[in-house]
């Protein structure tokens, strides 16, 4: 049987494409693991990583009178900012939170990670939540 030219160079041409598209799939998945590996979102062991429970008017409560004691001080008192940034509205997660809030920011904000346990973090985390517009 003689295949004719237009079907080898309509198999090659398919083999090409499929040969790209496990390409650009791989690359893809590639990229996704390294954005992942860059991201603040990236999976933890640590306990203080796991989700919020729902948070309670008392822990509400108990978060402000953390941020009084320890972040108003560079937040201001109504945490619209002062030498820090306003943290009304924040478009973070929670896991972003209680990091910054663990382990600081570099050259910005010092860590509290031997200042607050787990609890009092999940606690000033609600009472950023509860500040709205």
């Amino acid at each position: 049987m003689i295949i004719s030219t237009e079907v080898k160079a309509l198999r090659a041409a398919l083999l090409m494409m499929l040969l790209a598209m496990g390409g650009v799939s791989v690359l893809g998945q590639v990229l996704r693991e390294r954005a992942r590996m860059g991201s603040h979102e990236q999976p933890s062991t640590e306990s203080w990583f796991s989700p919020a429970p729902i948070a309670t008017p008392l822990d509400v409560a108990a978060g402000r009178k953390l941020f009084l004691q320890s972040c108003a001080s560079c937040h201001a008192p109504d945490a619209h900012g002062d030498e820090g940034p306003d943290l009304h509205d924040l478009e973070i997660s929670d896991r972003r939170i209680a990091n910054v809030i663990k382990k600081g920011i570099k050259g910005e904000m010092p860590s509290f990670s031997r200042k607050l346990n787990d609890a009092q973090i999940a606690q000033l985390r609600a009472y950023l939540r509860s500040l709205g517009s």
